[in-house]
């Protein structure tokens, strides 16, 4: 059999492969429709109320008034329905919190509300944490209209407390930013369970997770492989989880 030849024509000389368009970075992903909906809505009734709180603080206002001005932002911003999400006055053995929330029947939360410019402590966050234990729930809201600490009850003994959120409406952030922040406490992002990815996160990076990670037998036993190899000297592990704990690690990064 003669050989074969491929004529090659004039065209397909000067034809060259077309390049390959680069690809496009993914598009970042777009924001749910009820998300954008809250955020917006949170946005809007920080713009509209916080001028009066700033006012209710001047004047140092009751418990009473203060609580009227939480109402507006739990149903206005936070899109509670006043009636079928709003239990005030929630009767937990002989004692009331100020609000119980209620998600389809369900309670999910308490809030404690105390007179705008109190000071909130630990003693304010007990009495509420008792009405919390008692009702099996895992949220609970402290707040004097102005700021807003939000915490989460892990059950068993021992009880642990968590600080998940904390906002201050007068403090020199931007509404924006305040808006982003309470996002987390309206009805949408609990329900759709927004809050509890937030928690989470923030117990997964908690200066005690780290503290855990580091004095972990793999962690300390890397770190004594690597001193061996750069000083030559074997370190034991005990002493290095002491080392650690003494001269890297803070107070807050061990649980009380």
């Amino acid at each position: 059999m003669g050989e074969v030849i491929k004529v090659v024509t004039p065209h397909q000389e000067r034809t060259k492969p077309e390049a390959t368009e680069p690809s496009r970075a993914a598009a970042p992903p777009k924001m749910p429709k009820w998300e954008n909906e809250a955020r917006n809505r949170v946005k809007a009734a920080l713009k509209k109320h916080l001028k009066h709180l700033a006012e209710l603080a001047e004047q140092r206002v009751n418990e009473a008034d203060t609580r009227f001005f939480v109402t507006d932002i739990l149903c206005e911003g936070l899109g509670f329905h006043k009636y079928n999400d709003l239990n005030t006055e929630y009767r937990v053995k002989g004692q009331y919190a100020d609000y119980g929330i209620e998600l389809d029947g369900d309670l999910i939360a308490f809030v404690e509300v105390k007179r705008i410019r109190t000071k909130l402590g630990t003693k304010h966050l007990h009495q509420v944490q008792s009405y919390a234990v008692n009702e099996g729930v895992e949220w609970i809201v402290l707040t004097d209209a102005a700021k807003w600490q939000v915490y989460h009850l892990s059950g068993g003994l021992p009880l642990v407390v968590d600080l998940v959120l904390e906002v201050d409406l007068l403090g020199d952030d931007s509404i924006g930013h305040k808006a982003s922040a309470m996002f987390y406490l309206t009805r949408e992002a609990i329900s759709k369970g927004r809050l509890d990815d937030l928690w989470k996160e923030k117990r997964a990076t908690s200066p005690e997770s780290f503290a855990r990670v580091l004095l972990s037998d793999r962690v300390t036993d890397t770190i004594r492989k690597e001193l061996k190899q750069r000083t030559g000297h074997n370190v034991d592990k005990d002493e290095i989880s002491r080392l650690l704990r003494e001269t890297c690690l803070r107070e807050e990064c061990f649980e009380k």
